[in-house]
């Protein structure tokens, strides 16, 4: 069972991840056990927001940085805490908290977690689950949500010199505005049974 799905969890953290410069805001709501491992929650974060998990990443709360330390990769990175060793409820303890969950360091996409509720467990509900959210998670690799928006203003202008190239690129059938909340939920339980290997099934 995964540490994130905990049946002793008492409270639940009703989060709300805003991907910072989106507009419209590009947002998830999703409720986690308070002792989901900040390791967990970034897979979490990569389901429901629609990432693939194929860049660094950190979290950024009341000044520590929290992430995947490694000698190897991670040499300028020494003030990093290992994220596997730290669990939610322990560092964030009140409604309104505020933290930051930092992806891919080259296109920087900024997400603002807000701690909107602090719950007790309802009986016979599972978690994490998405309970809402609105429009699609920009591609990978596209230049960071400014590079997203020019995109998607080439690919509206049929006579942008970069519209032909942008459209081909950019995946057949992608829709900004779309947001599948089953969708995303059918993969949760899976990404909590194996939080490091969640790609395999997204």
């Amino acid at each position: 069972m995964a540490r994130a799905q905990r049946a002793k969890d008492k409270r639940i953290y009703q989060l709300k991840v805003t991907l910072e410069g989106s507009k419209p805001p590009i947002w998830r709501r999703v409720q986690v056990g308070e002792t989901v491992r900040l390791g967990d929650l970034h897979a979490i974060l990569q389901c429901v927001m629609g990432w693939t998990d194929s860049h660094l990443h950190q979290f950024i709360i009341k000044g520590e940085y929290y992430g995947a330390p490694s000698p190897g990769d991670f040499e300028d990175f020494e003030e990093m805490k290992d994220e596997d060793k730290f669990n939610l409820g322990g560092i964030v303890r009140r409604e309104k908290d505020k933290f930051v969950y930092e992806y891919d360091f080259g296109d920087d996409w900024k997400h603002k977690i807000l701690v909107e509720k602090i719950l007790p467990r309802e009986t016979g509900v599972t978690y994490p689950r998405c309970l809402d959210g609105k429009r699609a998670c920009p591609p990978e690799d596209c230049g960071g949500i400014w590079g997203y928006h020019d995109m998607l203003g080439a690919v509206a202008d049929p006579k942008h010199p970069e519209h032909e190239e942008l459209s081909e690129w950019l995946d057949d059938g992608f829709d900004p505005e779309a947001f599948d909340l089953e969708e995303v939920n059918k993969h949760l339980p899976k990404v909590c049974s194996e939080p490091r290997t969640w790609r395999m099934f997204h």
